[in-house]
């Protein structure tokens, strides 16, 4: 059995089915580890989020931040934006039971067997995984509860600092922008949202989320996704996923116990 972890898909259904082919999966005999954005900006979306729903136990997905995003345009606490393909998932009559199945996702998935870690954007680097897993689990307990609560408190780039004193709704928002949303942190651990690009031009202020010199270490490895600019290379800590196949870069599906990376170009 293989474990292949496929970065963000973007509802670029196509790709991922030649990506499957080249690495010969089975469903009966492989796993397939998403790290969320399954859906939005690409052209099949409906088709996508239908395909990994019906992998079953052979797949598993963390949400990202344009899947939250669509199941708060479902909900009616957020607007379509021009550059959104979600309509035909929202119009689609099987709406219900695909949103149902996708908020039913978690946050972060840990195997310790495998001594890998899952989560879209990345952990905190003042938080140690057991701490990141428990805020994943209330997270989603708010999420799947209470989701107009959830979702009319989840969007903006405030509050910066991690507190354990941050009141429900605040430290909700932290956490979901950490799990689906982070990508850098000024020296002191605030998240910043103002530089998106390759580390190699990133401001002196600012380090990747895992670069911090006071970072909590791990139990395991840490695989995310949402940054296409981020190069394929990293510490030994991480593994970055995305390859910007929704843009015309490629696909990519990272084999953890082989620890070989296959990828397919994108159009």
């Amino acid at each position: 059995m293989t474990t292949y972890v496929v970065g963000d898909l973007h509802g670029c259904l196509s790709p991922l089915e030649r990506l499957l082919d080249k690495l010969q999966f089975e469903p009966a005999n492989d796993k397939l580890w998403f790290v969320g954005d399954l859906v939005n900006r690409g052209p099949k979306s409906l088709h996508t989020l239908r395909y990994v729903k019906s992998l079953g136990d052979a797949a598993i997905t963390v949400l990202g931040n344009h899947d939250l995003h669509l199941l708060a345009v479902a909900a009616g606490h957020r607007e379509q934006s021009s550059k959104d393909t979600l309509k035909r998932i929202l119009t689609a009559p099987d709406r219900d039971e695909l949103l149902g199945w996708l908020a039913a996702r978690p946050l972060l998935h840990t195997d310790l067997t495998l001594k890998h870690t899952l989560v879209h954007a990345g952990i905190h680097p003042h938080w140690s995984l057991k701490r990141a897993t428990r805020l994943a689990e209330k997270l989603h307990k708010a999420l799947t509860s209470d989701p107009d609560s959830f979702f009319v408190n989840m969007y903006g780039n405030t509050p910066v600092y991690w507190s354990k004193q941050l009141k429900k709704h605040k430290r909700n928002r932290f956490a979901v922008n950490v799990f689906t949303r982070m990508r850098y942190c000024h020296l002191d651990g605030a998240l910043d949202f103002e530089f998106n690009g390759h580390p190699g031009y990133a401001p002196k202020h600012l380090r990747p989320w895992y670069a911090l010199r006071d970072r909590k270490p791990l139990e395991t490895r840490i695989i995310f996704g949402h940054w296409s600019s981020h190069p394929a290379k990293s510490p030994v800590t991480v593994m970055p996923t995305d390859r910007g196949c929704v843009w015309g870069g490629c696909l990519s599906a990272y084999a953890i116990e082989t620890q070989r990376t296959t990828s397919v170009k994108c159009k």
